[in-house]
């Protein structure tokens, strides 16, 4: 009894790090998504990677933002243009699962424009919705 046990233990362990492999890999794609749709100069695409929700919460230099539109045109306003965007770089320092539909990543942001570069971190929570994974919450600084 005690030799399935450890076996079903395994086969479980093996399982859920698949599936954990697999969304890890789901949210990184998200986020090269987003990377890739700010370096084209399109905000809005850009903002896809957020749960379209009124719930949605923003924290920046200015305090907290809660709303999809309410975010979208804090990016417009502070990004009105492609040159204002710049290129965005993410240095991602670590995905964790809290459970299996909610994961916390840490990680680096860095905006070259002709004039000056950007920089800090961000925290996420990321949230599978209907399937996909959206950001619920985004702290950058």
């Amino acid at each position: 009894m005690k030799k399935l046990l450890t076996i079903a233990f395994l086969f479980i362990s093996v399982a859920a790090f698949a599936q954990t492999s697999t969304d890890k890999q789901a949210i990184l794609d998200l986020l090269e998504k987003q990377r890739t749709d700010w370096n084209k100069g399109d905000v809005v695409a850009f903002m896809q990677g957020y749960e379209k929700s009124d719930s949605l919460l923003f924290v920046g230099k200015n305090g907290a933002t809660y709303g999809w539109q309410k975010t979208l045109d804090n990016y417009k306003k502070n990004y009105p243009d492609k040159s204002a965007m710049g290129f965005l770089v993410f240095g991602i320092k670590k995905v964790d699962f809290l459970n299996p539909d909610l994961a916390f990543v840490l990680g680096s942001w860095n905006v070259k424009r002709e004039k000056d570069e950007l920089k800090g971190y961000f925290t996420l929570l990321i949230k599978k919705i209907k399937g996909e994974w959206k950001v619920v919450a985004d702290h950058s600084s």
